[in-house]
């Protein structure tokens, strides 16, 4: 399913190893750079993982992210939010993981990573109507990213260091 782009120079589209040149990608975190290139192609065709990415002409990768099913134990959410978004007991709920999310250098200060994130949180957002999910979870790989998730609103979860949420019900009035 390809999403319409938020800017008219980059479309989102799942990764296609044939179409996609994943070897020139370069981001400057040598994990993301090598999930590209060596197994995120893998991890799409197990079905581990969606890999999306914006490409300005259906060749360069500009960015990409991921996403996959997840699920948060209960205890994990703050009492306050679990409240607020009135959450049966249940012991697990159901959640999306955006599991990678990079912008490629040469695409730096272009508002890639802002583009990449709306994506995602959309996509999350039309997904979760057909599975469900309560809540995008994030893990941010240090200070600078957690400000960036923060600023669009993902909520520290105290019980474990760099991750981050953010209510669907969160995503949907930013879409709506």
């Amino acid at each position: 399913m390809e999403e319409e782009p938020k800017n008219p120079r980059f479309r989102f589209e799942p990764l296609d190893k044939n179409k996609h040149d994943r070897a020139a990608f370069f981001c400057g975190e040598e994990r993301l750079d090598i999930y590209l290139k060596e197994q995120a192609a893998q991890d799409l065709e197990k079905r581990v993982a969606a890999v999306i990415v914006a490409t300005p002409d259906g060749n360069t990768i500009a960015g990409f992210y991921t996403l996959s099913q997840y699920s948060i134990h209960a205890g994990e959410l703050p009492p306050e939010i679990h409240q607020k978004l009135k959450l049966p007991k249940y012991p697990e709920l159901p959640a999306t993981l955006l599991g990678r999310l990079a912008r490629s250098t040469a695409y730096k200060g272009d508002g890639v990573g802002e583009l990449l994130l709306m994506s995602a949180m959309e996509k999350a957002l039309t997904l979760s109507r057909q599975i469900a999910s309560v809540a995008i979870v994030v893990d941010a790989k240090d200070d600078l990213a957690k400000k960036f998730y923060s600023e669009y609103g993902f909520i520290e979860l105290p019980e474990y260091a760099n991750r981050m949420f953010i209510p669907m019900k969160t995503v949907e009035h930013i879409f709506h």
